[in-house]
């Protein structure tokens, strides 16, 4: 991935930031305290030599309007009065006209969540509520720093259509085979099992299939089998009949003749109980099924793919899963590799998901620095694919000059980089928030999916859904 991408990056002399006095320690500071002067800022004259800060005050508006005209700023500390939202807004404006590369971080008495949600709109490095704290401003100032050394680098070009959310991205010999087996298997009607772990993109591969083979024009239907409780699961799968059970009050018609003409899609099959496992093997065997509460057998007609991220051999050894049923799924196996295991390929996805979010949120994200493909490359991604979609939709939400950067990474990649502080707390946590927190990184490299948390976490997917109530994740 490296030769690619500095070859890229010389070919296109242009991307290159320009050094600037942040880049080489110091940073030159615009204070605005409002009209009594420094005020709440008063503390930073103590703090501006041991923190590297070139200082400049204005006492009003004009003043700051007359300095940022005159040269350049690395960072602009605004305090926000009365009228904050209006105030916000004409900062942003002001500091793109004067020099696009400016920061501000907008200071408040109460900040708001209205506000917070405005900053981050508008692309604001930080809000911060006063009194301003000497590590909150650090924070801040290293982040001006990591930016100002960072290298843009071009983005890849597309690869298919940028609005296709369905599309497989890679060039990888791993992601070679797998296009082998699908092309071999899609123009047939044979039942097909994926394989891999969370997130290695196992839907993707079932409608690609689906769209290539004789049943395209029919459903595309897909049962997450883990996400539906199982007293649900089965009247979820073949329907049923009214007054079958309490609440069954009409007729309900199941996924499996939904998908009729089509294709239906099992995700997590291992997830489900022995009993099921001998509905679904009758299924695909007879063709045909029976509604919950109905005598009557149904034909259908429906092509099936089922996944798992789990192990189904050890599972059958295990007495957890049918061997007759594996085998009748089996006909053709896809195995899925893992995202750290398709090398250039991260650089082909972050480009389309680059393009992807940046179309959705009406932004040209054309560029990645060095340090933001760094940490992205040196992350262990054990949520694969959708967890890079989920750290690049991020990305894309905050980014406001058509680079993605380091900082707009979230917190814990960038806590990832070697010498790197983790400024996310001040003192020890308690038990309860270093729990709190693990559940959520965990949550984050899984794309929120519960099942696969509560597997990485290794605590039953009941509790992790206790748990996150109770900390309110």
């Amino acid at each position: 991935m490296s030769r690619t991408v500095t070859r890229s990056a010389q070919s296109t002399t242009n991307g290159l930031v320009p050094p600037t006095r942040a880049a080489t320690g110091g940073v030159r500071v615009l204070a605005v305290g409002g009209e009594s002067g420094p005020g709440p800022l008063q503390s930073l004259r103590q703090w501006a030599p041991d923190l590297g800060i070139d200082l400049e005050w204005a006492a009003d508006l004009p003043r700051a309007t007359r300095l940022l005209a005159g040269g350049h700023w690395d960072l602009v500390l605004a305090v926000l009065g009365d009228r904050s939202d209006e105030e916000l807004t004409w900062w942003v404006d002001a500091l793109r006209a004067a020099h696009g590369g400016t920061r501000l971080i907008a200071l408040a008495d109460r900040p708001s969540m209205g506000l917070a949600l405005r900053a981050e709109k508008l692309g604001v490095l930080d809000l911060l509520a006063l009194p301003l704290k000497r590590e909150a401003l650090a924070t801040a100032l290293a982040r001006v720093r990591s930016a100002a050394t960072e290298v843009a680098l071009p983005l890849p070009p597309g690869e298919g259509d940028t609005e296709d959310h369905y599309a497989l991205v890679g060039q990888s010999p791993a992601m070679l085979e797998v296009y082998k087996v699908m092309a071999r298997v899609a123009s047939s009607t044979a039942t097909v099992l994926i394989l891999g772990e969370s997130g290695t993109g196992k839907e993707v591969v079932a409608r690609t299939i689906h769209q290539h083979g004789p049943a395209a024009t029919g459903p595309f239907v897909a049962v997450n089998c883990a996400a539906i409780p199982e007293n649900l699961l089965e009247s979820e799968l073949f329907g049923h009949e009214k007054g079958a059970f309490t609440g069954a009050v009409a007729r309900k018609i199941g996924r499996f003749e939904q998908a009729g003409g089509g294709t239906l899609f099992l995700d997590e099959i291992a997830d489900m109980s022995l009993a099921l496992q001998a509905k679904i093997l009758r299924a695909v065997q007879e063709r045909e099924i029976e509604r919950v509460g109905g005598g009557e057998s149904i034909p259908v007609t429906v092509r099936l793919i089922a996944a798992t991220n789990r192990n189904l051999q050890e599972a059958i050894t295990q007495g957890r899963f049918r061997e007759d049923l594996y085998y009748r799924l089996a006909v053709v196996t896809i195995q899925l590799p893992r995202l750290v295991d398709r090398g250039d390929d991260l650089l082909l996805l972050i480009g389309h998901f680059a393009r992807l979010f940046g179309a959705r949120y009406r932004k040209a994200i054309d560029a990645l620095s060095d340090r933001a493909l760094e940490l992205l490359r040196n992350h262990q991604w054990v949520g694969n694919v959708r967890e890079l979609r989920n750290v690049i939709e991020r990305a894309a939400i905050v980014v406001s000059d058509g680079t993605l950067r380091s900082e707009h990474l979230p917190d814990e990649l960038r806590a990832e980089e070697p010498g790197v502080p983790d400024h996310t707390s001040g003192a020890l946590p308690t038990l309860a928030e270093a729990e709190a927190r693990h559940i959520a990184r965990v949550l984050s490299h899984t794309g929120g999916q519960i099942g696969a948390a509560a597997e990485v976490l290794g605590i039953h997917r009941n509790t992790l859904t206790r748990k996150m109530k109770e900390y309110g994740l």
